[in-house]
């Protein structure tokens, strides 16, 4: 494949995903157009392709779904989160303690180094514990590999779970008006994106460039402003620069590196998956909350990736953002801890 010209690399990447991502939504495959560019992506870099996406399209495309959640946001979401508030940071803890187990069975049981272990299975956004390992002496490659390989085989299994939970009432592509007439709404909701992932990367904050567009956004619909415009072929871009942005990481180099360990990381990526899929269990018994919503909120993946499956999966997508959210700043407040504490212990 790195024989291959760019233009031809950008060609196949196009044209497969294109036709994968539409061949899964026909089968009402919620996030079809997430899924079907990241597999490509990742059997064209394990392939050797060199086309990379650019950081500054991944930060967009990052911003523009944080504007499409804002639609769905409200002061309203901090209600059962106050009200229920000892289950909900129940909920957290065993989340921590889910990703701390798995991180020491990982590194007691593998060659990884305590700090790899310990970010590379943090139940976070993927790129914010990236950009954070290396700062605390773990191999960013491997963190890189473990995180979106975690992401992988979370967001395949969340949409099938949302497929089989959803049935016929999937959302079906033939119901969405791809080309709407276009009004200040859309400049508005350009303004709110650009000028979130902009304060996101000024202020280093993680997953900012999310978070921020969400926020500002959700300040508009609710102050009744404005209400923000996010047309489905703007969706569908933002969707596929993700999936090309995670798969495409799959280079052959880092999977040789990984190649070692790769059985105790999957080992350690089922197995969160599956205490994270209890958790799931335990919510919808404590709160009232359907079991692919408590799914979603608890899955172990990226914040990204969840927020476009929720989105397709017509679940209770405030609470799954408002729950991912608070998991991602308790995981980066606690992640150094951790990484320390992994290196010390899990090797005597």
């Amino acid at each position: 494949m790195e024989q291959l010209s760019l233009r031809v690399q950008w060609s196949i990447l196009l044209s497969v995903s294109l036709m994968l991502g539409f061949a899964l939504q026909y089968f009402h495959i919620p996030a079809a157009l997430l899924l079907g560019p990241m597999i490509v992506g990742v059997v064209m870099g394990l392939a050797g392709a060199t086309v990379r996406i650019n950081k500054r399209l991944f930060i967009l495309a990052q911003a523009v779904l944080g504007c499409m959640i804002a639609q769905s946001l409200s002061p309203s979401i901090l209600t059962p989160l106050i009200s229920d508030w000892p289950v909900v940071l129940a909920v957290l803890l065993l989340t921590l303690a889910a990703s701390g187990l798995s991180g020491f069975l990982l590194v007691r049981f593998s060659d990884l180094p305590g700090p790899t272990g310990a970010w590379g299975s943090s139940p976070g956004g993927a790129s914010a514990m990236v950009a954070m390992a290396g700062e605390y002496g773990a191999d960013a490659r491997l963190v890189a590999f473990m995180q979106y390989l975690r992401v992988l085989f979370v967001a395949t299994a969340a949409a099938v779970v949302a497929r089989i939970g959803l049935g016929d009432q999937a959302q079906h592509a033939a119901s969405v008006l791809w080309f709407p007439s276009l009004d200040i709404r859309f400049a508005a909701t350009l303004a709110v994106a650009v000028g979130g992932a902009w304060l996101g990367q000024v202020f280093r904050i993680p997953s900012g460039a999310l978070l921020l567009p969400a926020f500002f956004g959700a300040a508009l619909h609710a102050s009744d402003v404005m209400s923000l415009q996010v047309p489905e072929w703007l969706l569908a871009l933002a969707y596929a620069l993700i999936g090309w942005s995670v798969g495409l990481r799959f280079t052959k180099a880092i999977f040789m590196l990984a190649l070692r360990t790769l059985p105790q990381m999957l080992l350690s990526i089922f197995g969160l998956m599956l205490l994270c899929g209890g958790l799931a269990w335990m919510l919808t018994q404590l709160l009232q909350v359907d079991l692919l919503t408590a799914y979603l909120a608890t899955s172990p993946g990226g914040l990204d990736t969840v927020a476009i499956i929720a989105a397709g999966s017509r679940v209770d997508i405030a609470f799954v953002m408002a729950i991912q959210t608070l998991r991602l700043f308790t995981i980066l407040l606690t992640g150094p801890a951790l990484a320390r504490f992994l290196s010390r212990y899990a090797r005597t």
